[in-house]
């Protein structure tokens, strides 16, 4: 008889083929608009929503992780679901004060600090999205607690079409980036409507918040809050810094590169958001089975990181011009410092999720901040004499000091773990890959990665990187039947 997946593995499926959908949207239209907007329009565009992101956290202020952890363990009690509810209407009314606020702030900020016009038009625009997320992220973040991602993943790849439209539209018609941001906010419109019927399809309402009960809402989320505040320093500081030290086309160079970055952490991204509320669950109703599924989490998160991380770095001389025109080939020298970030940004997201699980919140919230202040005072010293090329270095230094600070701290758990089974294997099989593109160096940048992604699947099934565990593995990953 056909066993059904598991919550987590219907999960996985549903949000690595969403997710998969969301990034091959993203990745050619991100490349279509860096290729029509050019080095300066990027850069201003990307300088806008870099200082829009310093103050998002103002509108969570730590909510959604919160949210998430609470619905998970709340959910199955008795009476779970009418407190859900509850925590939805208190999320979706306090999370429209605090955008409100947010926006407020961005906006008084950017006056303050002698911005053009069109900077705070956009940053204007941007508020208004603000406050349809306030809406859709409280749902999503409920439906995530209650493992369902297929739904999410559903409204979000809609989301990434309708803005792919809708922007294509907007730079064929020459309304350059503040036509994208518009085009931003009729997909948001769309994406909380779908995510709202979602949430109501489980029996939830967001009607019902109790004002009583947004000060310990906020109160327990203030760690998280403490986190999203140095993570938003420390992945945007530097774009605005460089914006204004360097100017707009330094700006449009170092995102080029940063982007590609991010487009590489998606499987990071599916496999822990997914993994995250059932192993909280896993954590109070089998500990003892943690370890295995730590170590198992791992080594997919490395055989998936270390080819993509070697393979840009011997190939980005030829990917920068070919994706974005040769007017951004300075861009392929921060790519090679920048792509590195991809192991460790990999590898910290997960432990810090570990960390989470077990409840130790505030341990991530201080590694966190202790990193994002090393970036912001390095980048402070180092942006205005070395620009965008050292931004790059300080974001690498930033994401290894944070890996540095989990591992230190889980050092008890990732001793017993099997380090040659979800470590080296997959750092040899690298290395095969490595070789293969050194020694065709004179062949096509195509051919190259062809040839290297062969041998590099070769050598996971010789060494044993994978094998039948995996085949099985996957095989469990198809969606359970309606």
């Amino acid at each position: 008889m056909h066993q059904k997946p598991s919550s987590a593995l219907r999960n996985f499926s549903f949000g690595l083929s969403a997710q998969l959908l969301i990034k091959l949207f993203s990745f050619v239209f991100n490349v279509f608009v860096v290729r029509t907007l050019g080095d300066e329009a990027f850069g201003r565009y990307s300088a806008i929503n870099a200082y829009g992101q310093i103050f998002l956290f103002m509108a969570d202020l730590g909510l959604s992780t919160y949210a998430v952890r609470l619905v998970a363990q709340t959910r199955d009690r008795p009476g779970g679901m009418a407190q859900v509810s509850k925590l939805l209407a208190n999320l979706v009314a306090l999370r429209l004060v605090l955008s409100l606020a947010s926006a407020g702030m961005a906006i008084g900020s950017a006056w303050l600090t002698g911005r053009p016009g069109i900077f705070l038009a956009a940053m204007a625009l941007n508020a208004v999205s603000l406050l349809m997320y306030a809406i859709q992220s409280s749902s999503g973040v409920v439906l995530s607690g209650l493992e369902r991602m297929d739904k999410t993943s559903k409204a979000q790849v809609l989301f990434q079409f309708c803005f792919v439209v809708f922007g294509t539209i907007a730079l064929v018609s020459n309304s350059g980036y503040i036509g994208l941001i518009i085009a931003n906010i009729a997909a948001v419109i769309i994406l909380t409507a779908v995510t709202v019927r979602a949430v109501q399809g489980e029996g939830l309402s967001l009607r019902g918040a109790d004002v009583r009960d947004w000060l310990p809402l906020l109160r327990a989320a203030a760690p998280f809050a403490v986190l999203s505040l140095a993570l938003g320093l420390s992945y945007k500081f530097d774009s605005v810094l460089i914006e204004n030290f360097q100017g707009s086309k330094a700006t449009g160079y170092y995102n080029a590169a940063y982007n590609l970055v991010f487009n590489c952490v998606l499987f990071s991204n599916v496999l822990n958001t997914t993994l995250y509320p059932t192993l909280t669950r896993q954590a109070a109703t089998d500990p003892a089975g943690l370890g295995k599924s730590y170590e198992r989490a791992l080594r997919y998160l490395l055989i998936v990181a270390l080819p993509l991380t070697v393979g840009i770095y011997m190939l980005s001389d030829d990917l920068i011009p070919f994706l974005f025109k040769e007017q951004f080939l300075p861009a392929a020298n921060a790519l090679k410092i920048l792509i590195w970030v991809v192991p460790l940004q990999y590898v910290s997201e997960f432990l810090g999720y570990v960390i989470l699980i077990a409840r130790r919140e505030r341990i991530v919230a201080r590694s966190v901040v202790i990193s994002s202040l090393v970036n912001v005072a390095a980048n402070l010293i180092v942006i205005p004499s070395h620009g965008f090329m050292g931004a790059a270095v300080m974001t690498l230094v930033t994401e290894a000091v944070l890996v540095g600070q989990y591992v230190f701290l889980l050092r008890d758990q990732l001793r017993v773990l099997n380090w040659r089974r979800f470590f080296v294997r997959p750092m040899a099989c690298a290395a095969v890959l490595a070789i293969v593109l050194a020694v065709t160096m004179a062949w096509p940048w195509q051919a190259r990665a062809v040839a290297g992604g062969f041998a590099y699947v070769a050598a996971l099934v010789v060494l044993k990187t994978i094998g039948r565990e995996e085949i099985d593995f996957i095989r469990r990953l198809r969606p359970r039947a309606a």
